[in-house]
């Protein structure tokens, strides 16, 4: 047993794999709007994904700040539920982590545009954290 337990640490933490937001996720691709669908969903980080993304298209970084920061938030929480300790990886390649990955790229991008170069350099770093594919996927890089 210890031989394992070595091993499980050398290796790091297992990837958190969120299970899916059916509802939410569901009422998106059908074209509800994310604003009806966080309204309904709040823990969905999937919907304030979509309402920062649009804020951000509308120049409206403010905004895209607040709905990323309160996905992010959302996501942490799921996380930690699914057994995350704050680190290690969260893959882009699962699906419904791509609600809080969006989250967090959305934050780093909004506060790249007010000026908060800690916040975005958190994020960046965190993104990598979690999965050093997610950057590029998300279009930061």
């Amino acid at each position: 047993m210890g031989a394992m337990t070595r091993m499980g640490d050398l290796l790091g933490p297992d990837p958190v794999f969120l299970p899916a937001d059916i509802d939410a996720e569901a009422a998106l691709a059908a074209g509800d709007s994310p604003t009806v669908v966080a309204a309904a969903h709040p823990s969905a980080s999937v919907a304030w994904a979509g309402l920062a993304e649009q804020a951000l298209d509308d120049d409206k970084a403010v905004t895209a700040y607040a709905y990323a920061r309160t996905g992010y938030h959302r996501g942490l929480d799921q996380l930690r539920r699914n057994g995350w300790k704050g680190f290690g990886p969260v893959p882009y390649s699962h699906e419904p982590n791509r609600g809080f990955l969006r989250c967090v790229a959305a934050l780093a991008r909004a506060a790249d545009v007010i000026g908060e170069t800690d916040e975005n350099a958190r994020c960046l770093d965190l993104l990598d954290d979690c999965d050093p594919a997610a950057r590029k996927e998300l279009g930061l890089g």
